[in-house]
């Protein structure tokens, strides 16, 4: 992959602020679902998502800075081989004063030293590979990262989803149990193409957050509005899960701030079972009913204090 700075457009002491909103710019013009019958543009999307996922890396980053790791987030090769100090095309290998300058890879060194001294070895029962360069096993692909945002109650209830990858493919992703923000799910073979085989695909996971749920561990939190009368009274009240609605009972004299337990309502955990639902009891009056106004008024308990527990 080329320089991850250069890749999302950004100078190399850009912050991170800088790095998502390059990203964010990128991605929405390059998504496979955008161009679908472009696909240069997924491959485009594909580094753009490698380079953003490198320098949000504190870690990563400091390391590619350093010269440590490179673009693919591989350890950069001793002694120059495969790029660096031995320049375009050179194996970079200069023992002493002479100069060894093959112009390929260390397999071609192999091949140029078997071919000088194999018949040396044959006699001697010498050098193993050549003077001890030995051809490893053949590298894979570079991994791909995807970032996948999940609804939250499809978070909760382990909902399939689908992704499209940078080839234009579609998977249906099983959810695993705990599923949170940071969740990473790894896609054997999904990855870019190599000698050794196919990379794998990375899917990072963003549970999107919801405009009534809150999670609060594997439990799901719910502030529930009730009437006056069905806080007096009690009653049965629609209340919404991440499973769908179900009637709620509500004691007689609830008062704002009791909270009722839906069992087996919350996130499913990682050991097993499921976290529940707190609902939270909120009487909610409408404003302007000169009727409730009036029945205050003349309610005989109107002398009730419910602070004197705090001596006020």
């Amino acid at each position: 992959m080329a320089d991850p700075y250069a890749t999302l457009g950004v100078a190399r002491g850009a912050s991170e602020a800088d790095i998502k909103k390059a990203y964010r710019k990128l991605a929405k013009e390059l998504h496979p679902d955008r161009n679908k019958d472009n696909p240069k543009a997924a491959e485009r999307f594909s580094q753009v998502t490698q380079a953003y996922d490198l320098l949000t890396d504190k870690d990563k980053r400091a390391r590619f800075d350093r010269g440590e790791i490179d673009a693919d987030g591989n350890p950069t090769a001793p002694f120059g081989f495969g790029g660096g100090g031995g320049g375009a095309g050179s194996a970079g290998f200069r023992p002493g004063a002479s100069q060894f300058d093959f112009g390929g890879d260390v397999g071609g060194m192999e091949d140029i030293f078997e071919g000088l001294f194999g018949q040396q070895r044959q006699q001697r029962g010498g050098f193993s590979s050549g003077f001890g360069f030995n051809r490893g096993p053949k590298p894979k692909g570079a991994n791909v990262a995807y970032r996948l945002q999940v609804p939250f109650v499809d978070a909760a209830a382990l909902k399939p989803q689908r992704i499209t990858l940078a080839d234009g493919a579609t998977i249906d992703l099983k959810l695993p149990a705990g599923v949170e923000s940071g969740t990473q799910m790894r896609l054997a073979g999904k990855g870019q193409a190599g000698p050794g085989g196919n990379g794998d695909a990375i899917v990072t996971i963003e549970v999107q957050p919801h405009r009534f749920f809150t999670r609060d561990g594997d439990d799901v939190r719910l502030d529930l509005p009730i009437t006056l009368k069905e806080a007096v009274a009690g009653g049965s009240a629609r209340t919404p899960t991440v499973d769908g609605a179900v009637n709620l009972t509500i004691a007689k004299g609830s008062t704002s701030g009791k909270v009722l337990r839906l069992k087996g309502k919350g996130f499913h955990k990682k050991g097993g079972g499921r976290g529940d639902q707190l609902v939270t009891l909120m009487i909610d009056l409408p404003g302007g009913d000169a009727a409730l106004t009036q029945f205050v008024e003349n309610w005989p308990g109107s002398d009730y204090n419910p602070r004197s527990k705090f001596g006020v």
